[in-house]
């Protein structure tokens, strides 16, 4: 067909040629304009071709990585602290369904000494929960522990019912440390019911500049470490023959490359993490172990502060590229992180809440 419709129209072609020659031959001033040939050995490429805006240095800016930041997660002896968030208990009059509490239940978070962790491992808290808090820092975890006792004691004077939380060390990325510390949470609550791995951390390094020894120590407790716990805690609620409810801290880098800070192997593992979840979902279905993620944005933790007093342009950046113009609080977390556990979402598996502020929208 292609063939035929260009001899059907080279005829044409010519003629149009002869036509122009004549025109330019009865008139001098057309030889001035530049002649168009009716078929061209070398056309110009569209791609080529110049569009309204597309001139000047700020062509693609923002949106790539500058391999000119670098941020290395801090030693566990310079980590900022964090504190419970406070106002956040407490009675209340404002009416909510009852399938919201969690009052009987065990609830287990890892990197729960401080940041994200520590805000849902309060989250459970006021909710009705017992919880036990595994860290690396079972020191702050202690600490944290007490502290959140404290703040719920303060909160609800009078309560007849205080939450346990207790305290307890794991290398999240160590089989044998891992097995230990939930055997352990048994040991100390007598079961667990809900589990949160919010164990993890991210470096910015150019991929081709990252230590390989940091990389496989990133991917070791973001995606081994929430593998492990998610592991141990469902072959407990099997032998038990109970349901059981899991949210797994992934980020909405799974979804989309941070700009301009580089964080490939950050953005693998959290991506790893949200497939994970939806595999492990489908998988223990038929036990009735539901398995969630929330994937925040970016948010207000200790340590992000800490990094933007160190970077200040970054934060410009960031909150020019959220929709809702400002950074989360790990506060925003806690509505969201008690809905997935509890019988409230009791029909939602494998499903991805994203927390980000539209971040991902644009």
């Amino acid at each position: 067909m292609l063939h035929r419709h260009l001899l059907r129209q080279a005829p044409r072609a010519l003629q149009n040629s002869s036509l122009a020659s004549a025109r330019l031959a009865s008139n001098p001033l057309r030889q001035c304009q530049p002649a168009v040939s009716a078929f061209s050995t070398s056309p110009r490429r569209l791609e080529d071709q110049p569009h309204k805006g597309e001139v000047g240095d700020h062509v693609g800016s923002f949106s790539r990585t500058d391999n000119q930041i670098q941020v290395e997660y801090p030693a566990e002896e310079k980590m900022p602290r964090s504190k419970p968030v406070q106002g956040r208990g407490g009675f209340h009059f404002k009416r909510t369904l009852a399938s919201f509490s969690l009052e009987g239940n065990v609830g287990l978070v890892t990197g729960g000494a401080r940041g994200l962790g520590l805000v849902m491992s309060q989250a459970l808290v006021v909710s009705g929960a017992d919880v036990a808090i595994v860290d690396l820092n079972k020191e702050e975890a202690e600490r944290q522990a007490d502290l959140l006792v404290k703040s719920f004691k303060d909160e609800n004077p009078g309560a007849e019912q205080v939450p346990k939380v207790t305290a307890h060390y794991a290398d999240v990325a160590d089989p044998e440390s891992v097995n230990q510390a939930i055997a352990e949470v048994i040991r100390d609550h007598g079961k667990i019911d809900n589990l949160v791995t919010s164990a993890g951390f991210t470096e910015n390094f150019d991929a081709i500049a990252y230590p390989y020894d940091r990389v496989k120590k990133l991917w070791g407790v973001n995606v081994d470490g929430t593998y492990l716990f998610a592991i141990g805690v469902a072959k407990h609620l099997m032998e038990r023959k109970v349901p059981g409810s899991m949210v797994m801290i992934g980020s909405m880098s799974g979804s989309i490359v941070n700009v301009p800070q580089p964080q490939a192997p950050y953005n693998a593992a959290k991506a790893a993490v949200r497939h994970l979840c939806a595999s492990l979902a489908v998988e223990w279905a038929h036990a009735n172990i539901r398995v969630n993620t929330i994937s925040p944005g970016y948010m207000l933790t200790a340590l992000t502060k800490k990094i933007l007093d160190d970077n200040p342009e970054l934060a410009q950046k960031w909150t020019s590229l959220i929709p809702q113009g400002k950074m989360g609080r790990p506060e925003d977390l806690m509505g969201a992180v008690t809905f997935l556990l509890s019988d409230a979402s009791a029909y939602m598996t494998g499903a991805d809440l994203r927390v980000d502020g539209g971040y991902t929208l644009t």
